[in-house]
């Protein structure tokens, strides 16, 4: 049980079960945990993404059983990034909810969101996810709400993403928790989690895809949410070096050698540190090898070049140190999941 703070809670409007003429089709149970500064379009798009579920699935022909939503906080009151008071009717939880769903905070930066880490209400939350957790709920949370997740120490051990943006100080923070920021979604064991912003909605999509594939995909039709599985392609990579002087250094010099080749020596030696520092170093701040990140930055640049000219995918290739076209096209197809023609596309 909490300690210190009261647990309060909004019933959705919808029933418990539903009748169908071959049995009961059970409802999932589901409780949106709001924090102090939620991310407005975070909570929304959890909210609006389960409510368009419901509403679908009475379109269907097979039964398909409603999600109740309540949200829920450690604290009386509630207000959203933006100002706006979350509903929370002051109500004692009875039921045990099938699954816990935790929006993103409203912190931008790094800075900032260790600070609010060490408010209160985010012990208080970690608690109210370790006790549903313990009750068999499956456990989501997305963006800068993985870092309330992981606070709980019950990501300790397991597989996770967070946004790509946040992923030096994910690993600062928690080294027991195997990072890949490049995937979207990653479900370990009664746990998901999910990146920035509209990754929301894939952690919505995810648990009703638990419940129906079939109402999950209508929804995303719905929406018009494209199937995605990884943040890559809007990774930024020198946003990221530049949270370390000695990543910064090496993504310098890289920069100015895609086309002559990756050498782990010369870059230690332009960045003044010994090979097995700078591995290291890229280990800890970006969970990369070197000679990783060499080629991501070389699918960034290929990527440039190929949204803002008519080059040909040979030329590229050479540009960036590779021997033909071919090479380059499984290199974007295994990093980003997308060929070259589709690429191009989507930006003409």
């Amino acid at each position: 049980m909490l300690t210190g703070s009261a647990v309060w809670a909004i019933d959705g409007e919808l029933t418990s079960g539903e009748s169908v003429e071959y049995g009961i089709v059970l409802a999932m149970d589901v409780l949106v945990l709001a924090l102090q500064g939620a991310f407005d379009l975070g909570l929304s798009a959890l909210l609006d993404t389960l409510g368009t579920a419901n509403q679908l699935a009475t379109t269907m022909d097979a039964p398909t059983a409603a999600i109740n939503v309540t949200v829920v906080g450690v604290r009386r009151r509630v207000h959203t990034a933006q100002g706006f008071r979350v509903p929370l009717v002051a109500t004692a939880i009875a039921r045990h909810p099938d699954a816990v769903l935790l929006p993103a905070l409203g912190e931008k930066t790094p800075w900032t969101l260790a600070d609010r880490l060490t408010h209160g209400d985010v012990a208080d939350a970690g608690g109210l996810l370790r006790e549903r957790s313990q009750c068999g709920a499956w456990i989501g949370a997305a963006c800068t709400g993985t870092f309330v997740l992981a606070d709980s120490t019950l990501l300790d051990g397991h597989d996770a993403t967070t946004s790509w943006w946040l992923a030096p100080l994910f690993r600062q923070r928690y080294s027991d928790i195997k990072l890949d920021e490049s995937r979207m979604l990653v479900t370990s064991g009664a746990f998901v989690t999910a990146g920035a912003a509209l990754a929301h909605i894939d952690l919505a999509l995810g648990l009703i895809r638990r419940q129906s594939p079939a109402l999950a995909a209508l929804t995303a039709n719905y929406l018009l949410i494209e199937p995605r599985v990884s943040q890559a392609s809007f990774i930024i990579p020198d946003h990221v070096a530049h949270s370390d002087p000695l990543v910064e250094r090496f993504e310098l010099w890289a920069r100015r050698r895609l086309a002559q080749g990756f050498s782990l020596s010369d870059a230690a030696r332009s960045a003044g540190t010994s090979e097995r520092t700078l591995a290291r170093r890229l280990r800890t701040v970006l969970g990369k090898s070197p000679l990783s990140y060499f080629q991501d930055l070389r699918v960034e640049r290929a990527v440039h070049l190929l949204q803002t000219s008519n080059t040909s995918v040979d030329r590229i290739a050479s540009e960036i140190g590779y021997s033909d076209g071919v090479t380059l096209r499984t290199l974007l197809r295994r990093k980003l999941g997308r060929g070259v023609r589709e690429i191009r596309s989507r930006h003409r």
